[in-house]
């Protein structure tokens, strides 16, 4: 019989906190007795907080692909996962090696969650290898700050859910600074829940943009409620109790925690401490973080 790997595909827009996700993440889970390894996907990110136990560098980098093929990042990118998809037998055996939960740290670029075919052949070949993944999906939280932005980020989650067709959780990162460039409209609840995205709307009638965009921006709405499908986890991953929330959240999705003990106990401190959670954390998120 196979044996059963856990792990999360980490995605998002470049500036999400992908990196910083997978730095934090694999400490709290070292330090709560689950060995973590962390892959990096990214064949452009030569900066890493990390270190990786797998790194699709070794294979091909972007540096090279543009020198080599005059391609451009977007480009680029799509090759080196292309390129990737062709050779996935070395990235399976370099996996076969790890009897540990998984942390993959993808690309940056937005394209290969939403149509390009690349990523998600990736993810159905590892599933049918018995990995038992969870998409987290990372969206800068301060994105609240405005209607337009939000929207299109809830658009880009709903896309992304569509196309990997994987439990996917989205999560508001950097949850900390969601209001370094303003003030939300409404409560945190508004947001996570993804509620009645019309209110929104009556928010940018008095913008010049809001207005000469008003018909698409009602249809993209109706679109996202029609769907119902996106609601968000909030994040400061320098917060344990924000972190063992969301890496619940991810367990359950996953199937982490339904009694699989492969990796060491799940019952260490800090999520144990979770068990007793009375559904208050936006609340506790909004009175630490957010003014009013």
């Amino acid at each position: 019989m196979a044996k059963v790997h856990f792990g999360q595909f980490v995605v998002g827009p470049p500036g999400a906190g992908k990196s910083t996700y997978c730095n934090g993440l694999a400490q709290f889970l070292r330090a709560a007795n689950r060995p973590t390894a962390v892959v990096n996907l990214d064949p452009a990110n030569d900066l890493l907080p990390y270190e990786c136990d797998i790194d699709i560098r070794e294979l091909v980098t972007l540096e090279d692909v543009a020198e080599d093929l005059k391609l451009g990042p977007n480009g680029g990118l799509m090759y080196c996962m292309e390129y990737l998809e062709e050779n996935l037998d070395w990235l399976l055996k370099k996996l076969d090696t790890l009897d540990k939960y998984i942390l993959f740290d993808c690309p940056g670029q937005v394209e290969l969650y939403t149509h390009h075919s690349s990523m998600k052949n990736i993810l159905e070949i590892l599933i049918k290898k018995d990995y038992r993944i969870c998409t987290v999906h990372l969206i800068d939280a301060h994105y609240c700050t405005d209607a337009f932005k939000y929207i299109s980020a809830v658009m880009l989650s709903l896309q992304s859910m569509i196309q990997l067709e994987t439990p996917h959780i989205n999560v508001l990162s950097k949850v900390d600074l969601i209001e370094q460039f303003g003030k939300t409209a409404f409560n945190l609840d508004f947001y996570t829940e993804v509620q009645d995205l019309s209110y929104l709307l009556t928010q940018s009638e008095s913008d010049a943009f809001g207005r000469k965009h008003m018909k698409l921006t009602h249809a993209l709405c109706e679109l996202i409620s029609d769907f119902s499908l996106v609601g968000f986890q909030t994040l400061c991953i320098e917060d344990k109790l924000s972190v063992a929330k969301v890496v619940k959240t991810i367990d359950k999705a996953n199937g982490f925690i339904y009694g699989y003990s492969g990796y060491g106990s799940t019952e260490d401190s800090f999520l144990h401490a979770m068990e007793n959670d009375d559904g208050s954390e936006n609340m506790r998120v909004q009175e630490k973080w957010m003014s009013g």
